[in-house]
């Protein structure tokens, strides 16, 4: 997302002109961002990167999509999904090939991303729902009486319209630019998806990969070698609800703990990354 700044916080402006900043005020907030920062940098200058980051880039890829799977119910072994080809099947697998689908498809969304987030939305909730959900529900945000399969999140379901205009802010306050880190925007498109919980169904991975969206649009991980989705899936669903609590709260204490939340994961994310460069460095992989 253009604007998004890599470093620490800047000073916050009047919270009218830029709210998104106005975030990395809150008390820890800069701290976390200064640790992603670092750990990201850490990676980035890891001396296989220079030769091998596609390789590193597709087994993030395979890494995340099998964190979001696991939060969305379907905890399935890296060897399984490299194994797997039948994603068609109901239950897990379909899981699981919505979230292959949908990491695929966030790296080829970014320029879209930044034009028109609503756009990009509904072709990552297309591209999730593939033939699973009826058709005049996909793609869309959901209607006043219809129906959300999201069992992870049991928060009280805003209805269509406050989904529709909390969607709709969202998008401008991301079309008019922002000089927050990214780490915030990415925490907050992330939230803010699972709070409306904006479609009937897979809306956790369509959040999960907005996250991946902004992080990687905003110049911070521009290689998509930092997976937040590992780092989601090991801290753990019963954290990642309760952070996601934090942040429907609105008070600044739990919007705080939500960023920093996403922030750990993204931290993990990269050490899992270190891990595969370790890994092809040596030659194990």
């Amino acid at each position: 997302m253009a604007g998004i700044s890599r470093g620490a916080s800047p000073a916050p402006p009047h919270p009218s002109a830029d709210p998104l900043a106005t975030l990395a005020s809150l008390p820890g907030v800069a701290d976390s961002v200064d640790a992603v920062r670092k750990s990201v940098d850490r990676v980035y200058g890891h001396r296989i990167m220079r030769r091998r980051s596609n390789e590193v880039s597709a087994e993030a890829a395979l890494r995340g999509a099998r964190g979001s799977a696991a939060l969305a119910g379907a905890d399935w072994a890296l060897e399984e999904l490299r194994r797997r080809t039948d994603f068609s099947v109901e239950g897990e697998p379909r899981t699981v090939g919505a979230a292959l689908r949908l990491t695929a498809e966030a790296g080829q969304l970014l320029s879209v991303w930044r034009q028109s987030p609503l756009r990009v939305l509904a072709r990552l909730h297309l591209v999730a729902a593939g033939k699973e959900a009826p058709d005049e529900t996909v793609g869309r945000p959901r209607l006043a009486g219809e129906p959300v399969a999201e069992p992870l999140v049991e928060l009280p379901l805003p209805d269509a319209e406050e989904v529709a205009g909390r969607l709709d802010g969202l998008s401008r306050l991301l079309l008019a630019g922002t000089e927050a880190p990214a780490l915030v925007a990415a925490a907050v498109v992330h939230g803010e998806l699972l709070a409306l919980r904006p479609f009937a169904s897979h809306n956790g991975l369509v959040a999960r990969a907005a996250e991946r969206i902004v992080l990687v649009g905003s110049g911070l991980d521009p290689k998509a070698i930092c997976p937040a989705e590992v780092g989601h899936a090991e801290l753990g669903r019963a954290a990642y609800v309760a952070a996601l609590e934090g942040y429907v709260s609105g008070t600044p204490e739990g919007v705080a703990a939500w960023i920093a939340h996403c922030g750990r994961a993204v931290e993990l994310g990269v050490r899992e990354s270190t891990a595969v460069c370790e890994a092809l460095q040596r030659g194990a992989a």
